[in-house]
């Protein structure tokens, strides 16, 4: 018996997924494929991961040449120049994505609806445009994520600039202040630094950024983004309200404890910041406005999708991506995708569904992707948490010569390995090259391999290094462990 499945927000990264991996496993799945996008193509290539990069790369490269007293005079980067690569480049990104899902409706059991769909029931969509009533068996939401602005007093009197906003910026203010330094933050301040000229301050509301992560890590943040890049990052600090300023720019009234520098558990002081501009980085929160759920059973929230995609209030209600508030990463949303249509499948001949485990797998292109940080499985913290007997070992760049020939000794690693049996759990980077070792880190962490079986040497001098010397540090710590049980083997032998 044929199963008809409805995915809203088909052009995203989830949905095609979805619908790619329902029509391999099943080709007579009837598909209504919806998506109001225009021009269309998804979060990641339109507003997102995409064109970020192409932007950024700009920065590098000039950050790269300021940076090296080998050098004589600074580039001048050409803005206009930059967002039309960067449009060039997106454009192809998307007609492409817009031709997969145009030629899925090619078959005969899948429709494509340009419409905005609408919840008038429980698993009863209304197509805006045509006024359609859809009661498919299953849905598939895949409706991506819209910034998330914070309610702070005053915010909706000034001007805002988003992520997308400077992905599309050919002229820049003198000054500005930054809410918001996560992922997006990491990314985009030291590009309005570095391309925009401009004088920023950014808010950081903990001791320093990564906090997932050892200090270290966002202390190097902190040191690299204020001698590096000339930013003013205040730590411990939390807005209070904002306003505009009578030359149009913004004042942001804060609270900030113990100083840029310290634990932040000293008394708030009350701190006023005035600049020419807001930039809010603040995150990203699924986009349901309009979907109607208040209609359905649905009731969203923290926990609401479970590991097997499935929606409280309706197992027949799928959530892929960044509708679920699971973790807003591109590959995840793909992985979360396949994993709904296969439960799809799954619930449908009446078998149980199965769960999605995502081993953490994550890029942050900070410091214009010349100290990205990475992050695969397991951290210290989570090792922790766990009450897992394990091995971490954290090895500095400046240790290693080719990260000072390549005139970036800044950075650090980490190892963490299974103390028993020497299976690597996880591996985080801040540092040149620190993106191109994640793939390879994470053969090592999702195939649980031994680290005393993984190659100790690179081809020398390559900033892989870095791993060779944790490896080895692994290995030496394991002999050792092993040496001392050993040795008390031998003590409760003898007595």
């Amino acid at each position: 018996m044929s199963v008809h499945v409805a995915i809203i927000g088909a052009y995203g990264s989830a949905g095609v997924a979805a619908a790619d991996e329902l029509l391999e496993r099943d080709p007579s799945v009837e598909l209504t494929l919806i998506d109001d996008g225009d021009p269309g193509g998804g979060l990641c290539i339109l507003r997102g991961c995409m064109p970020s990069k192409d932007v950024l790369s700009a920065g590098q490269h000039r950050y790269q040449a300021r940076h090296d007293d080998r050098l004589e005079g600074v580039p001048e980067i050409d803005p206009e120049a930059v967002v039309a690569r960067k449009n060039e480049h997106i454009t192809g990104f998307a007609e492409h994505r817009r031709k997969h899902v145009h030629e899925l409706a090619e078959r005969e059991t899948v429709e494509f609806v340009h419409d905005t769909a609408r919840f008038v029931d429980d698993r009863v969509i209304e197509l805006e445009e045509s006024g359609r009533s859809l009661e498919p068996d299953y849905v598939v939401i895949a409706t991506g994520s819209v910034l998330d602005i914070p309610d702070l007093p005053g915010i909706d009197e000034v001007d805002v600039s988003s992520s997308a906003d400077v992905l599309d910026a050919t002229t820049f203010p003198e000054s500005g202040i930054v809410m918001g330094f996560g992922y997006i933050g990491l990314e985009l301040a030291p590009y309005l630094s570095e391309v925009g000229g401009v004088d920023l301050t950014v808010i950081e509301h903990d001791n320093h950024p990564l906090d997932e992560m050892e200090a270290g890590y966002g202390e190097t943040i902190l040191e690299l983004y204020r001698e590096q890049f000339g930013i003013n990052v205040l730590t411990n600090a939390d807005e209070t309200h904002i306003e505009s300023t009578d030359d149009g720019g913004v004042r942001l009234t804060l609270e900030q404890a113990g100083g840029d520098n310290a634990e932040g558990d000293g008394d708030a002081t009350e701190r006023t910041l005035e600049a020419d501009h807001l930039y809010c980085f603040t995150g990203r929160r699924p986009a349901f406005d309009g979907l109607g759920l208040e209609e359905t059973g649905l009731e969203p929230g923290e926990g609401w999708v479970s590991s097997t995609m499935q929606a409280a209030g309706d197992d027949r209600v799928f959530v892929a991506g960044d509708a679920n508030g699971r973790e807003p990463i591109l590959h995840v949303a793909k992985e979360e995708g396949i994993s709904a249509a296969q439960n799809i499948l799954a619930h449908h001949r009446g078998e149980d569904c199965e769960p999605y485990t995502n081993i953490p797998h994550h890029v942050i292109f900070s410091g214009l992707g010349v100290y990205p940080f990475a992050r695969i499985g397991h951290t210290p913290a989570t090792i922790a948490e766990a009450e897992m007997d394990a091995i971490v070992l954290t090895r500095e760049a400046s240790s290693d010569g080719v990260f000072k020939t390549k005139n970036h000794p800044e950075g650090r690693a980490t190892l963490v390995v299974n103390a028993e049996s020497g299976a690597v759990l996880g591996y985080q980077g801040l540092h040149l090259h620190a993106d191109v070792m994640a793939k390879t880190m994470q053969v090592a962490v999702e195939m649980g391999l031994d680290v005393r079986d993984l190659p100790k040497r690179a081809y020398h001098p390559t900033t892989p290094e870095i791993l060779d010397g944790l490896f080895r540090d692994a290995c030496a710590e394991l002999e050792d462990r092993s040496a001392c049980v050993e040795d008390g083997d031998s003590r409760d032998l003898a007595l």
